[in-house]
């Protein structure tokens, strides 16, 4: 089992940065792969960054290419989502989660935890 708090979410102005940690409880965290996700109202959860257990692939959305960074420390049992140049359409509620395999994937429907969720607010 493990469990997923979101924390770093807010408001920014556009051309902003923020850092979104997630802490992870359990033991095991270092052989869960990472992902972040994020929704708006009305949509479907997005696919935003993920990273494989060990650090060594991450995988981005055409949209945050460039712009977000996901990274983890296993010894903190901490995954970040560095974001840069935000824009008004970043706005969304971000989601951690994790899932019990070796590859990053982009589907939600993959991942096993979830977090509660971050609000993001860019202005424009």
């Amino acid at each position: 089992q493990v469990q997923l708090v979101e924390s770093g979410g807010g408001l920014v102005q556009t051309g902003g940065s923020l850092r979104l940690s997630c802490a992870a409880s359990g033991r095991t965290f270092s052989s869960y792969t990472m992902g972040w996700f994020r929704q708006t109202s009305g949509k479907e959860r997005e696919f935003v960054a993920a990273m494989d257990w060990r650090g060594g692939r991450t995988v981005y959305a055409d949209s945050v290419k460039g712009r977000f960074t996901i990274s983890r420390d296993n010894a903190k049992n901490t995954v970040y989502l560095q974001m840069n140049s935000l824009k008004p359409e970043d706005t969304a509620v971000y989601y951690c989660a994790a899932r019990a395999g070796t590859i990053a994937t982009t589907r939600p429907g993959t991942y096993d935890y979830w977090g509660q969720g971050t609000q993001v607010t860019v202005s424009s």
